[in-house]
């Protein structure tokens, strides 16, 4: 079957304007500037912009062998001045300031202040343990003729002559109170013995108008045993209060007895215990 003749359509006439052809985009060719980047013989721009360094002559204003060129002032201009982060991201903001809590802050200062505290004490202590003097120990009289040895309470003294015959040693506070200490003669009956010398001393010392007797007792000191008796006396006048008068008879191994006579006028509890403080106190010298 034979083919249709094809149909020829004349020639068009040529375009009055040609068109250059676009070339795909690619690599610029050497020496050619690249788009959007800086011309040949800039230097490239710098970030922040602060302006952007021309070229000068040596010699003139501006220029420096590190930058040769002359750098314009910088002007902000908006968000010109900001990175390129900060204008996706925004500025960025000051961390909130941590704050102690308010309980909490009390407590530490409660606790510095105990510690403050407890540090000025403990070194008030030290100064205190340092200054002071070192207690002296109490003083005691020493009698050999009677073969003992008794303390001396606070604000006593002792005496240089005893007032009272057969007696070796004598103490007391000078006002109220006076002790009187010496060898005794033995006794088979340590009791019977206090109960006569403190009828004796009773008459001697005391002249009261009622004289009754306050205590009777055994005693023991210093290794000694013995018997105590004590006696009141009370006067009619309103001048002299009440006396007191206490005799102990001791008696032990190696020496003769020892005898304690202790008067005092006016009584009281304050006299009483000083006495008391001697005879618990005698030893052997």
């Amino acid at each position: 079957m034979d083919e249709p003749p094809r149909r020829k359509r004349p020639p068009h006439a040529p375009p009055s304007r040609v068109r250059p052809l676009r070339e795909p985009p690619g690599e610029p060719s050497p020496g050619e500037p690249r788009p959007g980047g800086p011309r040949p013989g800039e230097p490239p721009p710098a970030w922040p912009p602060q302006g952007s360094p021309h070229r000068a002559p040596p010699g003139e204003p501006g220029w420096s062998a590190a930058l040769p060129g002359r750098a314009r002032p910088y002007e902000a201009s908006g968000d010109d001045d900001l990175p390129p982060s900060a204008r996706w991201y925004g500025t960025p903001a000051t961390p909130p300031r941590r704050r102690v809590p308010r309980r909490l802050r009390r407590l530490l200062l409660g606790a510095l202040a105990l510690a403050a505290c407890a540090a000025v004490a403990v070194a008030a202590g030290v100064l205190a343990l340092r200054t002071l003097p070192s207690a002296d120990p109490p003083a005691r009289v020493s009698d050999p003729a009677a073969g003992v040895g008794y303390p001396l309470p606070a604000g006593w003294r002792q005496g240089a002559v005893p007032p009272v015959t057969g007696f070796t040693s004598a103490a007391g506070d000078g006002a109220a109170v006076t002790v009187l200490v010496g060898p005794g003669e033995p006794a088979a009956d340590p009791r019977e013995a206090a109960v006569g010398l403190a009828d004796l001393y009773g008459r001697l010392l005391l002249h009261g108008d009622e004289v009754e007797v306050d205590d009777d007792r055994p005693v023991a000191a210093g290794g000694w045993t013995g018997h105590s008796r004590t006696l009141r006396a009370e006067y009619r006048d309103v001048v002299n209060g009440p006396a007191y008068l206490r005799v102990v008879f001791l008696t032990g191994p190696g020496g003769p007895p020892v005898v304690v006579v202790a008067v005092a006028k006016p009584d009281g509890p304050g006299v009483r215990a000083g006495i008391e403080a001697v005879v618990a106190g005698i030893r052997r010298a």
